[in-house]
């Protein structure tokens, strides 16, 4: 069974930055892609940044510059570090990762950005 399990969200000012983390569990999950997502109530959930098993990334528009995802894949860890918060980034985010089986999404983090 895979899980994924986030972390790191939580409360930041305007123009302060946070990590976050997604720790994936599962035997014999290889994931062809993995991806950050973030969701706002009354809104559809958009895809914010992936990143493939080759290290290919891609970014939404409205985080290019700001935010960067990667991948330790001796940890089975996916992070988004961001930088230079704004109120529009507040969400809930969560972790996806896709591979032959299927595709997984984690709980969710909170990331709220305060003015």
């Amino acid at each position: 069974q895979v899980q994924l399990v986030e972390s790191g969200g939580g409360s930041v000012q305007f123009g302060g930055s946070l990590r976050l983390s997604c720790v994936a569990s599962g035997s014999g999950f290889r994931p062809d892609v993995m991806g950050w997502y973030r969701q706002v109530p009354g809104k559809q959930r958009e895809l914010v940044a992936s990143i493939t098993s080759g290290g290919s990334t891609a970014y939404a528009d409205s985080v290019k510059g700001r935010f960067t995802i990667s991948s330790d894949n001796a940890k089975n860890t996916l992070y988004l570090q961001m930088n230079s918060l704004t109120a529009e980034d507040t969400a809930v985010y969560y972790c996806k990762g896709r591979s032959g089986r299927g595709a997984y999404w984690g709980q969710g983090t909170q990331v709220t950005v305060s003015s």
